[in-house]
């Protein structure tokens, strides 16, 4: 969806986020991992630095942040999820994990969100999306929403489909055919829109496409 169309309200899509995740959310995290690539690249990317914040936009099943928090003993770790379903699945997994005093979730829309509003921070000083930009309707205002709750020197990094460009035809007709089936669009002009808010903040980009096209990779920061 571009920038000058009407983006659906908040509510309408977390109840289509529910609907679509009621059960999904329990074979989520099995499924995806054979074609969510990248995702432990931009994990392993973060880096963040003793004592710092990191926050994941659409954390879903909080498979990231638990991964993250394990990685990284010395940081605190925060997400949030328009799906309340998705949510759920994320406290259960969290609790679980026995991560509940370092990763700390709330229900939240990304195209409209403060870190103070959320949680009482002033900024973090990494943020992540991880295949979500391409489920959100008003993508591009998450971008710069998440660029904006930025601590200083702080760095966002992005991961998500891509354009398949350099890949057979047939493969990535059948792919958007499928991702369509989960409301998914893969975001061709994420790299150019990434390019747009990090000028707008003062900051630089580096885009670059993954396995031929398959997925792209952005890095927003000082």
């Amino acid at each position: 969806m571009s920038s000058n169309e009407a983006r659906p309200p908040a509510r309408s899509h977390a109840e289509a986020m529910d609907a679509i995740y009621r059960t999904q959310r329990h074979i989520y995290d099995l499924t995806r991992k054979y074609y969510l690539l990248g995702r432990d690249r931009l994990i392993a990317d973060l880096a963040p630095p003793r004592g710092g914040t990191v926050l994941e936009l659409g954390c879903g099943t909080a498979r990231n942040l638990i991964i993250a928090a394990r990685r990284y003993p010395n940081a605190r770790f925060f997400g949030f999820d328009i799906s309340e379903a998705m949510l759920e699945a994320a406290r259960e997994s969290v609790r679980k994990a026995g991560l509940e005093g370092r990763i700390f979730l709330t229900k939240g829309d990304a195209t409209a969100f403060s870190a103070q509003h959320l949680f009482g921070l002033p900024g973090f000083d990494r943020v992540f999306c991880s295949y979500t930009l391409s489920m959100i309707p008003g993508w591009e205002q998450a971008i710069a929403a998440a660029a904006d709750s930025l601590a200083p020197g702080g760095r966002m990094h992005i991961v998500d489909f891509g354009t398949q460009d350099d890949l057979p035809g047939w493969f990535a007709k059948g792919l958007h055919a499928w991702l369509a089936r989960f409301q998914v669009s893969p975001r061709r002009e994420l790299g150019l829109v990434a390019q747009h808010v990090a000028e707008a903040c003062g900051l630089r980009v580096d885009h670059r496409p993954l396995y031929r096209g398959y997925a792209q990779y952005a890095v927003i920061g000082g």
